[in-house]
Formats: C-alpha cells, structure tokens, sequence
C-alpha cells in the first residue's frame, strides 16, 4: 500500500501539476503582512533586565543567551542567543487508502518566516501552547484524529530533535496515522500520494520542513512484500531499496554504537544561561539582537498579520540567517551497495552530545573564502552533474526562521574518492540509518530532511 504509494504520481483528485498551481494560487491571493517592528512594540511579548524576550503567558518560547564550553577536536568557547521551547508539539500527517493507495491529507500552510508564504505542510503542524489554546484562538483542524489515535492506527511515532544550533533540547512529536473512517476535507487541504510528495520536493522551497522530517521516518522496504511488484522504480530506486534492506555493509550497526559511544565519551559540551546583555560578540538594540562582525543570524521582532490561521495577528520574535546553508550526503556504491557518509556533529542544543548529520552541514560563508572549509565542501561542491543525484532550495520551519533555507544536495562519489574518512565520518548503508532513525535523537533534522527526499522513481 505505501509502495504503491510512492510509486504512483497519478491522482485523480488533483495532478502534481494541480497541486502546484494550488500553492501558487494560494500565494498570490492570500493577504500576508510581516513588519520588523522593535522588541518593545511586540504585544504580549517582554524583555527581562537580561536582555531575554518571553511571552507573557510563559508559553510559546523564550529567546535567551547560553554559555557555551566545548570540548570538540579543540576546545571552544561561545555565547550566543537560542530558542527555548520545552513543549513538545505536533508534527502529523493523516492517511487513508483510497482504491488500493496510500493517499497524505497534506496542508497548504502560511508561516510568518517562510520564503513563498505558503507550503505544503503537515496535516497537523502545532506546538502544545497552539493545541491548548493559549493564544485564544481556534483549535487546530484534525487535532482529535490525533489525539485520540489507536495502537492500530499508527504507522509511525517518534520524538525527533529539531535545529540543534537554534534550539535548545527541542523535540516534536513525528506521528503518521491510517484511518479507515470519511474524512472531511477542509479548505486549504489536499489527498496527495507518497510519489507525488517526493516529486514536489524536487521544487525549491515547496514541501516544508515539518513535512520532510515526518516523512523520513517512513523506511519503505518495511512496507514491502514477496508479492510487491517494482514496476515503475527507478534503478537508483532499486539500489536504494537493497541499501534499505541489506545486511551487507563496510561496518556493523554494532561498530557505528562503538563508534558514536566512543566520540560521545571523548568530546564533551557545558551549556549555562547566561545574560543577552552584554554577552561577548553579541550586541542588543530597539530591533535586533545581533553581531557586529555580522556572522551567522540575529533575532527580530515582527508583526505578522495572515487572513486564514486560527490567530490572525499576532507578535513575536523571529531568527534570521545572515547567510544560506549548505547540507549534503555524499554516497558511494562499496561492494555493490549504496554507502551514505555519515559525520557524528556536536551542536550546542543537542540532547546528548553528538546527532549523526550529512556529510556536509554548514553555513555557506564557511565555506567560500575561507580558509577553515568543512571536510569534503569542496567536493560537493565541485561535483560534476552527473555526480548531482539531487539539489533544490529547502526551507528551514517558517515559524521561527526568517526566510532561511539551505542548498541540499545528494552527490554520489566517483572512484577515485578517498576511503579514508575523518575521526566523525563514517560510511552507513540505509538500513543502517533507519535504525538509528527510529530512536530519539540520533539523527539530526538536516540528515532527516535529506533522507526524505529520497526517490524510487
């Protein structure tokens, strides 16, 4: 039922080229105003004498300053603002079959932050302040679906991290459920196959971040029996399947544990609030919270106003990158099977330590003209077009980045590429990452995304 899902692009409820000009419309027609305003013109929003900004409710999140010490390759020393949000929120997408496939209730969802306004979004895309009301407005369309899930209506459910440089220990609940009931489709909503999503994300910035993340905990080979036919899947998509399956790999699930523990138990991270103001390479004024060399991001202040959202006004903080990103796997067939290059990253949010990231996670001003390049940018980068499996524009979560987006890539490397990796890196077939995927906080959120956009066809 999922493979035939994801092999399937027609649609007789609407085409992909239907759905794409749905989301252009919506665009164009919908009434969308975001106003940089100061920190002290933000309703319902204050600043402490520290300098952090919090909601009045004490929902939501909180900007506030850490301290950071590290203990990684060398040690390091930072301060710099980060998000805090302890709920854990909703990331769900409901199902139902529909002669014999698999169709997602997916969302055309405006976020404050995003690049094009609007996107294609979970079915139910909510923080726990959002489900409970705290902003007074109305509850969030399919909650109940969701809330009141049985054990057998459930094909996935995981906690999962988000950004770990932005948040501070952030996770959501990844949740994709099967109903067999007549669902009611609501305005703003669409039936879409698993083949018609892992088209669209070949577009730049038109399936969101939220959608990716749910929709990477989907390993299909677990979906697939004797009886299955691959008619219709690619050859990429076939070795993709046997990398997913394969118990053949260069090194054990057992040894990538050692591994991980090993680098866990070498590298080490201290992370204490500290006040905003005055915090080294950090300045605050009326407007932002930013640096002066003008690295990496800042905080803003908007006001954000949208016709069609529960609440359709409101303030709030919001980060924006100073500079695009740049995320991406690095694959090679080793004995037949496709082999991703896997590098353990300490993020200053993480829950434990280290998350398993692509083989190249960074900020595009580390990378041109610099002297400090991420090992194997250059590579990716300079991959030649047949290398290029995949590459599109992806927005990061609209509702709290100001129109930030990476570079993904998936570059498959020739023959000359050296096997000997760094001290972080490591080679993993897929059937290896889904068994990481499948606990909490092992793969971080640019891994996921790009696993997601992975096609069979």
């Amino acid at each position: 039922m999922i493979l035939r899902s994801l092999l399937t692009e027609h649609n007789p409820f609407n085409s992909t080229d239907e759905i794409k000009q749905w989301i252009k419309r919506c665009n164009e027609e919908v009434s969308v105003s975001i106003k940089q305003i100061p920190f002290a013109e933000m309703e319902k929003w204050y600043a402490k004498e520290d300098g952090s900004l919090h909601h009045e409710s004490g929902k939501f999140f909180s900007i506030n300053g850490i301290d950071v010490n590290a203990e990684y390759e060398r040690k390091l020393h930072w301060r710099q603002p980060i998000i805090f949000q302890p709920e854990v929120g909703y990331l769900g997408i409901l199902t139902k079959e529909i002669d014999g496939v698999l169709y997602f209730l997916m969302q055309a969802k405006i976020e404050p932050g995003n690049v094009n306004c609007v996107q294609i979004s979970p079915t139910l895309q909510a923080t726990k302040s959002n489900y409970c009301r705290v902003h007074e407005g109305k509850s969030p369309n399919y909650l109940e679906y969701f809330v009141n899930a049985k054990p057998h209506e459930i094909i996935l459910d995981q906690l999962q991290s988000e950004q770990g440089a932005r948040f501070l220990r952030k996770r959501n609940r990844n949740i994709i459920i099967k109903v067999d009931k007549d669902v009611p489709l609501l305005p703003d909503y669409k039936w879409m196959t698993l083949g018609q999503l892992k088209s669209l994300m070949r577009c730049d910035n038109l399936v969101n971040m939220d959608t990716r993340t749910v929709l990477s905990g989907l390993k299909i080979s677990d979906f697939v029996s004797p009886l299955d036919s691959f008619e219709g899947m690619s050859d990429f998509g076939k070795d993709m399947m046997l990398s997913s399956k394969t118990n053949h790999s260069l090194i054990s699930t057992q040894g990538h544990l050692s591994w991980l523990t090993s680098l866990k138990s070498k590298y080490d991270i201290i992370v204490e609030k500290c006040p905003i103001i005055g915090m080294e390479g950090w300045q605050k004024t009326d407007t932002e919270i930013s640096r002066p060399d003008g690295k990496y991001f800042k905080v803003i202040g908007v006001n954000v106003k949208i016709e069609n959202r529960e609440v359709k006004s409101w303030c709030q903080p919001l980060i924006q990158p100073m500079q695009q990103g740049l995320c991406a796997y690095i694959i090679k067939k080793i004995n037949g099977v496709y082999h991703f290059l896997v590098q353990a990253k300490m993020e200053c949010g993480n829950f434990d330590i280290l998350e398993l990231a692509p083989t190249v996670q960074c900020l595009t001003g580390n990378v041109y003209g610099s002297d400090a390049k991420p090992p194997f940018a250059d590579y990716v980068l300079n991959a030649r077009p047949e290398q290029i499996i995949f590459d599109t524009l992806q927005s990061e979560e609209g509702g709290r980045f100001f129109r930030e987006q990476n570079r993904n890539l998936i570059v498959e490397a020739d023959e000359n590429f050296d096997m000997n990796l760094p001290e972080r890196y490591t080679w993993m077939t897929l059937r290896q990452i889904y068994k990481f995927l499948r606990f909490n906080n092992y793969l971080n959120i640019q891994s996921r995304s790009l696993i997601s956009t992975l096609n069979y066809k």
